[in-house]
């Protein structure tokens, strides 16, 4: 039913967009282009019915990406509101008019329900703004939607197959449709690489802004913990999780960055960031930006060669831009995996039930106890493929004020920080750090699930609640890796500068081009 009426809702947006102006060509656009087209006559409200248009063509028709899970009924009322503005001189910044989408986990006050994947929330229609939300609306930005997830973000089972969902479906890699476009923010990636919208707000506990980024072919920055409210956002961990900007480039990204980033007195860890009242502005720094004379320290994990090559390339871009490459050694870091494990099954428990408790009575499911037993009752659309074994190891869990878990949260933030990332800057004399974000994508599995190979750099700055971004170097045998750049907390213009300079030398990214796969050949053949 819900796919029925997105597609009716498109349909019936493409009618009346054949009556008005041209269709704008929207792909690949910028944000900053968008503004100049804008600026120059085409409307907000034919900006939105093209991308509302390319939606139609490619997400439930076409490659079939299944990237979005519901359109804003109110996204042409947004738009018109903008060009009304725009028409009296009164626009509102670099976002006002520009279409945005949003992750199924962040509620909107719009008549579309918050879902987070799960059919549990199927009737989680909220009709208020989570903050960054209402943050977005004030800068005149058109909510278009909501883009489908891996289900609960990522946390329901170690076996899960990223980018799926049971209100969603499959979320498929526009690089290569068979590929993983990696969770959970999977179809906040491959929504803006297909160019469904300009940008999109992902969600990220640990991976979940920068995998699908890096495996889209796109930019993502997982931010200093604290600097996005995360009040009105389906939970995982308040130790961890973060909203975060995906974009085409690190301008799009510092755009909508600038646009989230504030304050919330109902999210205690936005209090603690720093003024910043005499810095120039996340995007206003851009321009001024360099690594001469920067010291980087250079993370080398076990890799294929063929990543190796292309991360090598990265590196040989950042010294000809001046920077100063340190080698350093992971350390070890025994037991952060289980300590990390440990702090997300008690959080979400804890997080989760104080989430349901607000929802709308029309959910039934009010705590997670609730959910398991929804999901063991409708096992054949909630689990043909995998199961909910964290789900129940969270609800067993003994709660925020265990002993056990306090140890494992105070362990795991050590090793992540003080003793990971902090003393490879340490031993470099460094600010940054560089390594590749993960290997390539793999292929979607029913049977076995995700199959991670490769590098992964996500899981210190995620614990640590450090700033961290990915940004493309390109494809390896037809499909995206990206290079991240981490620093400490709140150095998330570190990161952003470190990362436009190396975009603006490199220029590594490639657009996607929807192949069916990227194992078809001569070469499987073989000679005979």
């Amino acid at each position: 039913m819900r796919a029925l009426v997105l597609a009716v809702l498109v349909s019936s947006v493409c009618a009346v967009s054949a009556h008005a102006q041209a269709a704008p060509a929207v792909e690949e656009k910028s944000i900053d282009q968008l503004q100049a087209m804008m600026a120059a006559g085409t409307t907000s409200v034919a900006i939105t019915q093209a991308y509302l248009a390319r939606i139609a063509a490619m997400d439930r028709s076409g490659p079939t990406l299944r990237a979005v899970i519901a359109l804003n009924p109110a996204a042409l009322d947004q738009a018109k509101a903008s060009d009304a503005r725009r028409k009296a001189g009164r626009p509102l910044g670099a976002l006002d008019g520009v279409p945005v989408l949003i992750k199924d986990n962040i509620e909107s006050k719009d008549p579309i329900a918050t879902t987070a994947g799960s059919l549990a929330l199927k009737d989680n229609v909220t009709l208020r703004d989570a903050p960054l939300v209402a943050s977005l609306r004030r800068q005149g930005a058109v909510i278009l939607g909501k883009t489908n997830l891996s289900e609960w973000a990522n946390i329901r089972s170690t076996h899960s197959m990223s980018g799926w969902s049971a209100v969603g479906g499959l979320v498929r890699n526009p690089y290569a449709l068979d590929r993983t476009s990696c969770g959970s923010s999977s179809g906040s990636g491959a929504a803006v690489a297909a160019s469904f919208a300009a940008a999109a707000v992902g969600t990220e506990t640990d991976g979940s802004v920068v995998c699908p980024s890096s495996m889209n072919g796109l930019v993502g920055l997982k931010p200093t913990l604290g600097r996005i409210s995360r009040s009105r956002v389906v939970p995982i961990s308040h130790s961890q999780d973060t909203p975060g900007p995906m974009g085409r480039s690190v301008k799009d990204v510092a755009i909508l960055f600038e646009g989230l980033v504030g304050t919330d007195p109902t999210d205690p860890a936005t209090t603690r960031q720093p003024a910043e009242r005499t810095a120039p502005g996340f995007v206003a720094g851009l321009a001024g930006a360099s690594l001469k004379g920067v010291r980087i320290a250079v993370l080398r994990p076990q890799m294929p060669d063929i990543l190796k090559a292309k991360f090598d390339a990265a590196l040989a871009v950042l010294s000809a831009q001046g920077a100063v490459l340190v080698d350093v050694t992971a350390p070890k870091l025994d037991g952060i995996g289980e300590a990390e494990l440990l702090v997300l099954q008690t959080e979400l428990k804890a997080d989760l039930n104080t989430y349901l408790a607000t929802t709308p009575k029309a959910v039934t499911t009010r705590t997670l106890a609730d959910v398991i037993a929804f999901d063991t009752a409708n096992a054949a659309n909630e689990m043909p493929f995998f199961a909910q074994e964290t789900f129940e190891a969270a609800e067993k869990t003994r709660g925020l004020t265990d002993p056990e878990y306090l140890g494992a949260r105070a362990k795991s933030l050590r090793l992540a920080g003080k003793e990971g990332i902090d003393a490879m800057l340490a031993s470099a004399q460094a600010t940054l750090l560089v390594e590749p974000t993960y290997g390539m994508p793999w292929l979607s599995d029913t049977v076995y699930g995700d199959q991670f190979s490769g590098p992964s750099a996500s899981e210190l700055p995620a614990i640590a609640g450090y700033p961290h971004l990915t940004v493309p170097m390109g494809l390896v045998r037809g499909v995206p890796v990206g290079v991240s750049f981490i620093a400490t907390a709140w150095a998330d213009r570190a990161v952003l500068n470190a990362g436009y300079v190396y975009e603006q030398a490199a220029k590594a990214r490639v657009a996607p081009g929807y192949a069916a796969t990227n194992d078809a050949g001569p070469g499987l053949a073989g000679a005979r």
